[in-house]
């Protein structure tokens, strides 16, 4: 790698061509196949002002390293929102550089400035090397989460 400095920032259209094949890894990763459609109706959210949903993304140079997207949504237990990140991926040769948890310090910070109670996430039991990073930066509250699927 050259001696660029990362950045993160929320992503620019632009940065479409170098997020899918990040976006494919993850879902390979996690062993889903999300279609394309269900792809562009994500991408397109998250430049619509009136979506909830957002992107930032890891750059060093011209390469985008990593991305992060996070929801901003109200919850019942408390009167402020609550931010979720809902996906995280450094792609494997960039792994190793804090750059997860910068992506992570960035949704921290927009959290904080939209005045959000809580930041949380889920992660995989099997995914402990992402865990590593997750108990260093954050509280593990002993939730498991149940899913009924609808389509």
């Amino acid at each position: 790698m050259n001696s660029l400095e990362i950045k993160v920032a929320p992503a620019q259209d632009n940065h479409h061509p170098k997020w899918i094949p990040l976006w494919s890894a993850y879902q390979d990763f996690y062993k889903v196949c999300l279609s394309e459609q269900t792809t562009k109706t994500t991408w397109k959210r998250f430049f619509d002002d009136s979506e909830p949903i957002f992107i930032a993304v890891a750059i060093k140079g011209e390469e985008l390293l990593g991305f992060v997207h996070y929801v901003i949504h109200r919850s019942t237990w408390a009167e402020e929102n609550f931010c979720y990140l809902e996906d995280l991926y450094v792609s494997p040769g960039n792994r190793g550089q804090r750059v997860g948890k910068r992506l992570i310090e960035f949704v921290k910070q927009q959290a904080i400035s939209t005045n959000c109670a809580r930041l949380y996430w889920h992660t995989q039991e099997n995914n402990h090397t992402a865990q590593k990073l997750y108990n260093w930066v954050a509280e593990k509250p002993g939730v498991i989460e149940y899913r009924v699927y609808l389509k």
